[in-house]
C-alpha cells in the first residue's frame, strides 16, 4: 500500500536553536483524538532548551507493506524511537526490525507476546484483573468472546486458569467477522448462547467493537436482569453504555484512566480548552487509548532529556537502505536509548509508569468498575501487590435516592381517552397540554412517589414491538429499553415478551382483545311485524294445530251420538223431516277453532264430553299462546333492532366478505401471531396474508377504516378502546361478542430502575382507593357523547307509528275486500240457479236479486219465509196460499 500522508511538525519559535529529538509516529487512519492527544503532549513536554520534532505517518496498520515502508522511512529521516500502533498482522513486522536495527517502539496497542527487548508497551496487561474478577464473581462457566486481532495471550490465560480450577469456558472469536454481516453474526451467536444458557460472558474487544456487539445485545433483549457481562479492555466509560444502563443486565469492567486523580482532573480542563477544528476528538473526553499515547509522549520527553543531560552522544544519519540492509546494520545508540526509556517512571493519566526489563508495565493500578442506574461505579482496584480489592462492598444498592431531585421522562403515546392535546394546546407548555386518562394517572403517581417528571410522547407513535429479523424493539417499550426514558404511562398491555425486557407494574386497568364493527342501520319493523314476537317455526305449528283441532272436533262430533239431534220447529208448526241433523260440519268445526284462538267464541259449542274436551285443551292452548304473543309485541313493535353481519369471532373466522386486523406492533397481533388455538391461528393467518394488509399503524387508523369500509371491515382491539369510541359521535360503532382474552394495562420502568417498587405501591394504593375507577367513569361515561337510550330517545321508541301496525290494516282492509268478493260470487251463483229454475233470463233474475237486496223483503228480521205446515191444512198448500 502506498503511503497515505506524510506530515513532518518542527516547532519553532520558542524551541527554535534548542536540541531536537526526531521522533517517528505511526497512526492508523480514524486515529484523530489519539493524534491530537500525541501532538498536546508534545506542546506540554517540550521545553526552551529541548524538544521533540515529529515525522508523523497514517497508514493502515493492518497492511506489512504500508508498515515496512513507513517503518524505513522513519528510520531513514534518523528518527531515534518510533511512537505507533499496531495490530496481529504488523506485530510481528514492527517487533522484527526494531530487534534488528535497536530502534524503540512505544506502542499503547494490546501487549505483544513475547520478550521483545526494544518494544515498550504502554498498555498495561489485562489477565491478572480479568482472572481476579472472575473468581471475585465465583464464575464457574461463562463464555470468553475475543479478538484474535489483539493476540491470544489473554484467552491462553484464562484457558489455563481454567483448566486448574475447573471452569467450563466457552470461547469465541469474533474478530473474523465480515463487517457486512456481523450484526446478524452477532444475534446469532447470542441466540445460541442462550440455548446454551450461557448468560456470563466475557466481552475481551476493543471499544468500538464492544460497542457493535452490545448493540445487538440490546435488539435481542440479552441486557436484562440474569445475564452479566465483563468487558475486557481499560476504558469501561469510554464507551456509550447508557443505553444498556436500565436494561437490568450486570456490567462491569475496568478503568485505568481514573478522572477523580488531580492529574487527570487539571489536564481534562485544558482539553475541554481546545478548539475540535485544531484538535480532533478534543470534543468529547479523553479515551483510554489516547491517554496512553499522551503518556508514552511523556515517557519518551523524560527518557531523551535524561540522554541529553547525561550529554551522550545519540547523533546519527540514516540513508534509505539502511533499513532493508543484507545484513542489516543495527544503531549503535539504539540500546542505551531502549535502556533510558525503560528506567522512565513517572505519573501519568493512566497511573504510575514504570517497566520492567522487557518494556511491560510493572506496578500499575487498574479500577474495577460496575454500571448502575445512576451510571459506571467504582467497587475498588486491582494492582500486583494486592490482587483485587473491594472498596464498595454492596455491588447491587437500592438506589432509590435522589430520584426526588431529578425530572423522570414518562413516556406515553397519543390516544384518547389515555392522552390527548388541550383544544388549546399551543397556549400551555410541558405536562399542561395534555389531558386524559393516563395524564391524571401520571400525576398521582408522581404525587405517591414524590418525583418531578414530563410527560413525552413516543417518537414512532408505537406501543412497542421486537422486530422479527433485527430483534430491534420500537415505541414505548423500546425508549424504556434503550434508556431514553424512565418510565411508560399508557395503555401498555402487560405481555411476556416485554416482560423478558422491562418490568411492570400491578394492572391498573384489565381488559381484553374484542372486536370493533360499523354499527348496521336500525331495522324498522316491517309491514307483518306483528308476527315476529313468535318465530316462524311456531306460527306454523299454530296453523297445523288449528287444522288438526278442527279435523278432531269434527271427527268426534260424528262419532259421538250426543251431537247428533233433531230439528225443532217453532210452536205449533209441525217437522218436514225425521233426520237427525250435527251441527259440527267441518266447516263450523273450523269456524269453532277460529273463534275460539280469536278469544272471540261462537254461537255454537260442543254437546258431547269428548267435543268439551277437544274444546277444552284447545282453549287452553290459546290462552298460553296468547299471551305470551301479546307480551313480546310490545317490545317488537317499538324497538328498532340491529342486525349484526357477526356476533363473535367464530363468526369472523368462517367468513371472507368481512376484513379483519389489527394495530401493527401492539400486543393484539402478538397474541394472534403467538397464539395455538386453532380459531386464533387461521385468524392469524388470513390477516398475515391479507392483501391489501389489514393492519393499521394506529388506532385511529383502524376506527377510521371500520367507519369508512361500509361494515366490509372489523378491527380487532381492547375492550376499553373499543367501549370508548362506541361512546364517540358519529356513534356509528359498536362492539361485538366476548372478550377473546382476559389481560392488563400496566406502568413500565426498565429493568432494575428504582422507580418499580414505589410506581408498584402507589398502582395498588390507587385501587384501593377506589380513584382508578373514578377515572374510568370520568373519560369514559361522563364524557360520553352518544347517550344510553335514555330521555327524549325513550318517548320515541314507546311510540307506534303507522308502519307498525300497517299490516293490521292490510288485512282488514284484505279481509272485506274478500268477503264482497265471495259475496258477489254468491249473488251471481245464486242468481244463475234462479234463472234456471224460474226459466228466465239470467240478467232479469240478476236484476230481481239486485232489487230484493236493496229493498228488503216482507219477512220478519229480513229473511224470506220459510214454507211449513200448519196442523189441518192439506198437504198441496202451495207457496201463493202462503203469501
Amino acid at each position: 500500500m502506498k503511503l497515505v500522508l506524510v506530515v513532518t511538525l518542527v516547532w519553532h519559535e520558542a524551541l527554535c536553536g534548542s536540541p531536537s529529538v526526531q521522533i517517528g509516529g505511526l497512526f492508523p487512519r480514524g486515529a484523530d483524538q489519539e493524534y491530537s492527544a500525541f501532538r498536546v503532549g508534545m506542546v506540554q513536554f517540550g521545553m526552551a532548551d529541548f524538544r521533540l520534532t515529529p515525522h508523523i505517518d497514517n497508514l493502515e496498520v493492518a497492511n506489512s507493506f504500508a508498515v515496512t515502508n513507513c517503518f524505513c522511512s522513519q528510520f531513514s529521516r534518523g528518527v531515534y524511537a518510533i511512537f505507533g500502533f499496531y495490530d496481529k498482522k504488523s506485530v510481528n513486522t514492527i517487533t522484527s526490525f526494531c530487534e534488528t536495527l535497536h530502534v524503540s517502539f512505544i506502542t499503547p496497542s494490546f501487549p505483544a507476546e513475547g520478550m521483545n527487548q526494544f518494544v515498550l508497551q504502554m498498555r498495561p496487561d489485562i489477565k491478572g484483573p480479568l482472572v481476579s474478577l472472575v473468581e471475585y464473581y465465583k464464575w464457574d462457566k461463562f463464555a470468553y468472546l475475543y479478538d484474535s486481532d489483539r493476540g491470544l495471550s489473554t484467552l491462553q490465560v484464562i484457558l489455563d486458569t481454567a483448566a486448574e480450577k475447573k471452569w467450563v469456558v466457552t470461547a469465541i472469536n469474533v474478530g473474523d467477522l465480515k463487517d457486512e454481516r456481523k450484526d446478524e453474526a452477532y444475534r446469532s451467536l447470542f441466540q445460541d448462547l442462550e440455548i446454551r444458557k450461557e448468560r456470563r460472558i466475557i466481552l475481551d474487544c476493543e471499544q468500538d467493537k464492544v460497542k457493535d456487539i452490545m448493540e445487538q445485545v440490546i435488539t435481542i433483549g440479552r441486557h436484562v436482569k440474569g445475564y452479566h457481562y465483563i468487558i475486557a479492555n481499560l476504558g469501561f466509560v469510554d464507551g456509550d453504555l447508557s443505553k444498556i444502563q436500565y436494561g437490568g443486565a450486570n456490567v462491569s469492567g475496568f478503568q485505568i484512566v481514573d478522572f477523580d486523580d488531580p492529574v487527570v482532573t487539571k489536564f481534562d480542563q485544558r482539553w475541554e480548552a481546545l478548539e475540535e477544528k485544531e484538535y480532533p476528538g478534543a470534543d468529547t473526553r479523553i479515551r483510554y487509548t489516547s491517554a496512553l499515547t499522551y503518556d508514552a509522549v511523556h515517557v519518551m520527553t523524560e527518557a531523551f532529556r535524561f540522554l541529553h543531560k547525561q550529554r551522550i552522544d545519540m547523533s546519527r544519519r540514516g540513508n534509505s537502505g539502511d533499513c532493508l540492509a543484507n545484513p542489516a546494520v543495527p544503531w549503535a545508540q539504539g540500546v542505551e536509548i531502549e535502556r533510558a526509556l525503560k528506567q522512565v517512571r513517572v505519573d501519568g493519566l493512566t497511573g504510575n509508569i514504570q517497566f520492567d526489563q522487557y518494556g511491560k508495565r510493572v506496578n500499575y493500578s487498574v479500577t474495577i468498575m460496575e454500571l448502575k442506574n445512576n451510571g459506571p461505579v467504582k467497587i475498588g482496584y486491582w494492582n500486583e501487590v494486592d490482587k483485587m480489592v473491594v472498596t464498595k462492598s454492596d455491588l447491587y444498592p437500592n438506589e432509590t435516592m435522589g430520584m426526588e431531585n431529578k425530572t423522570v421522562i414518562v413516556t406515553t403515546i397519543l390516544e384518547a381517552p389515555y392522552v390527548m392535546l388541550k383544544k388549546n394546546a399551543e397556549l400551555f407548555q410541558d405536562n399542561d397540554r395534555y389531558e386524559g386518562y393516563c395524564v391524571d394517572l401520571a400525576a398521582e403517581i408522581a404525587k405517591h412517589c414524590g418525583i418531578r417528571y414530563q410527560l413525552r410522547i413516543v417518537g414512532d407513535g408505537k406501543y412497542g414491538a421486537r422486530d422479527a429479523e433485527t430483534k430491534i424493539w420500537n415505541g414505548m417499550v423500546g425508549e424504556l429499553v434503550y434508556g431514553k426514558a424512565d418510565i411508560a404511562v399508557a395503555p401498555l398491555t402487560i405481555t411476556l415478551v416485554r416482560e423478558e425486557v422491562i418490568d411492570f407494574s400491578k394492572p391498573f386497568m384489565s381488559l381484553g382483545i374484542s372486536i370493533m364493527i360499523k354499527k348496521p342501520q336500525k331495522s324498522k319493523p316491517g309491514v307483518f311485524s306483528f308476527l315476529d314476537p313468535l318465530a316462524y317455526e311456531i306460527w306454523m305449528c299454530i296453523v297445523f294445530a288449528y287444522i288438526g283441532v278442527s279435523v278432531v272436533l269434527f271427527l268426534v262430533s260424528r262419532f259421538s251420538p250426543y251431537e247428533w239431534t233433531l230439528e225443532e220447529p217453532e210452536d205449533g208448526a209441525l217437522p218436514l223431516t225425521t233426520e237427525s241433523t250435527n251441527e259440527f260440519g267441518i266447516f263450523n268445526s273450523l269456524w269453532f277453532s277460529l273463534g275460539a284462538f280469536m278469544r272471540q267464541g261462537c254461537d255454537i259449542s260442543p254437546r258431547s264430553l269428548s267435543g268439551r274436551i277437544v274444546g277444552g285443551v284447545w282453549w287452553f292452548f290459546t290462552l298460553i299462546i296468547i299471551s305470551s304473543y301479546t307480551a313480546n309485541l310490545a317490545a317488537f313493535l317499538t324497538v328498532e333492532r340491529m342486525v349484526s353481519p357477526i356476533e363473535s369471532a367464530e363468526d369472523l373466522a368462517k367468513q371472507t366478505e368481512i376484513a379483519y386486523g389489527t394495530l401493527d406492533s401492539g400486543s393484539t397481533k402478538e397474541f394472534f401471531r403467538r397464539s395455538k388455538i386453532a380459531l386464533f391461528d387461521k385468524m392469524w393467518q388470513y390477516m398475515k396474508s391479507a392483501e391489501p394488509s389489514v393492519f393499521v399503524k394506529k388506532t385511529s387508523e383502524g376506527v377510521l377504516r371500520v367507519r369508512k369500509s361500509k361494515g366490509k371491515y372489523a378491527y380487532l382491539l381492547e375492550s376499553t378502546m373499543n367501549e370508548y369510541i362506541e361512546q364517540r359521535k358519529p356513534c356509528d360503532t359498536m362492539k361485538v361478542g366476548g372478550n377473546l382474552d382476559s389481560k392488563g394495562y400496566g406502568i413500565a420502568t426498565p429493568k432494575g430502575s428504582p422507580l418499580r417498587n414505589a410506581v408498584n405501591l402507589a398502582v395498588l394504593k390507587l385501587n384501593e382507593q377506589g380513584l382508578l375507577d373514578k377515572l374510568k367513569n370520568k373519560w369514559w361515561y361522563d364524557k360520553g357523547e352518544c347517550g344510553s337510550g335514555g330521555g327524549e330517545s325513550k318517548e320515541k321508541t314507546s311510540a307506534l307509528s303507522l308502519s307498525n301496525v300497517a299490516g293490521v290494516f292490510y288485512i282488514l282492509v284484505g279481509g272485506l275486500g274478500l268477503a264482497m268478493m265471495v259475496a258477489l260470487v254468491e249473488f251471481c251463483y245464486k242468481s244463475r240457479a234462479e234463472a234456471k229454475k224460474m226459466k228466465m233470463k239470467f240478467t232479469d233474475a240478476m236484476r230481481s236479486k239486485a232489487r230484493l237486496s236493496i229493498t228488503g223483503s216482507t219477512g220478519e228480521n229480513g229473511r224470506v219465509p220459510v214454507a211449513y205446515l200448519h196442523p189441518g191444512l192439506p198437504m198441496s198448500l202451495s207457496m201463493t196460499d202462503l203469501s
